[in-house]
């Protein structure tokens, strides 16, 4: 796979983190999950293809086998806020003088200074300060958040796995590792590049909710069908827009122009009227295989049963029997090959982790008695 020999030091946190190591992990480096002793599991559920060590930080001998790993590793994602590492003399300072080719990457929600950088915050927090959630919400209503995806996940995890990626890559030539401040506020805000160059055009002329992109146009929003289900309409170019308007059953010289903002409300409630007459089922049968732009709104359980995400096999099962988004993107040649595996345990691995990275077993032993350590192996059952 991609990558291959790359070896990966994730400290335990919440989602953002354990979602940028799966994705490393499913492309094939070595993650080591470093997690707090007396923790249960990781709560975020993305474990996939990683290996558990149970290490206690606050610790200053925890801290000194940290150090350890690190002189071994080619990357440490640690998701704390501004100045807890150094607090436990694990800084970029201290661990790149110990191995210079150690790429640090730091994940937080407000990013490395700042007056913001050592306070608490989630993703609405996080997505609220970029300027991205005053742009998302129905017209008359407060803005609200999509879920936690879009700063936790794509500003923060996919952001720290691109600053990861260049940074590796960047190393081939210069021999050394570099510190990523990679932060949700302004990885979501860089997400949001398109809303920023385009503000002054016609897209968003309109307060929120009333544009084309936002749930104003009747073009370009959902609608409920007769079984109270959904299907989703972007029948934004003219072409695509006469499909939608001639399976609607509709007449296009009966309709008032389809950038009429004026009429857009009526037009809404024009095609919400049409929608509500037929099931989904039915819908699809209308659009499926044409160019209207109009699809169903499929639940999680529908998702992997539907036609075309069957065909591509985009989602795989574990040995557990739970389902999951296949890694994407695809590549030609070195293809992510994700484990099959159920999540680990924590501290699963911890003795053959220390055992690989040359701790004695004297040494390992000792910690594990000092409780600097912790050590939970799977027991087989007979």
């Amino acid at each position: 796979m991609a990558l291959q020999g790359i070896l990966v030091l994730e400290l335990a946190g919440l989602a953002p983190g354990p979602f940028c190591a799966m994705v490393l992990a499913d492309f094939g480096a070595r993650v080591v999950r470093v997690e707090r002793p007396g923790s249960h599991y990781d709560v975020s559920r993305l474990g996939r293809g990683k290996r558990s060590l149970a290490l206690d930080l606050k610790q200053p001998r925890g801290a000194a086998v940290l150090r350890r790993l690190c002189a071994r590793s080619d990357v440490l994602l640690e998701p704390f806020r501004s100045g807890v590492m150094e607090k436990l003399q694990l800084g970029p300072e201290i661990l790149q003088r110990d191995n210079p080719r150690l790429i640090y990457a730091r994940l937080t929600g407000f990013g490395q200074s700042g007056s913001f950088s050592r306070l608490a915050g989630h993703d609405i927090n996080y997505l609220a300060l970029s300027g991205v959630l005053s742009k998302i919400g129905r017209n008359g209503e407060n803005p609200y958040a999509p879920l936690n995806l879009l700063a936790d996940f794509a500003g923060g995890g996919l952001m720290c796995v691109l600053g990861i990626m260049m940074a590796l890559f960047e190393r081939t030539r210069s021999g050394k590792g570099q510190v990523i401040d990679a932060n949700m506020v302004e990885g979501t805000a860089y997400l949001s590049s398109f809303l920023w160059k385009t503000q002054k055009s016609s897209l968003w002329e309109a307060p929120r909710g009333q544009n084309i992109l936002d749930g104003g146009a009747p073009f370009y929003t959902t609608y409920r069908t007769a079984d109270g289900e959904f299907m989703a309409v972007g029948a934004i170019e003219p072409q695509f827009y006469e499909l939608l308007i001639k399976g609607l059953g509709l007449k296009s010289d009966e309709l008032p122009n389809q950038m009429s903002m004026d009429d857009w409300p009526e037009m809404k409630k024009k095609f919400a009227a049409v929608f509500a007459k037929k099931t989904k089922a039915e819908w699809c049968q209308i659009f499926d295989g044409t160019d209207a732009c109009v699809t169903p709104v499929l639940t999680l359980e529908e998702v992997v049963h539907h036609d075309h995400i069957k065909e591509r096999g985009s989602f795989i099962t574990n040995e557990e029997q739970s389902m999951s988004p296949r890694p994407a993107p695809l590549l030609s040649n070195t293809p992510a090959i994700p484990s099959f595996k159920r999540d680990p345990f924590v501290g699963e691995h911890t003795e053959e982790i220390l055992d690989e990275f040359g701790f004695s077993r004297e040494e390992i032993d000792q910690l594990k008695s000092d409780k600097i350590i912790e050590s939970n192996k799977v027991k087989a059952s007979l």
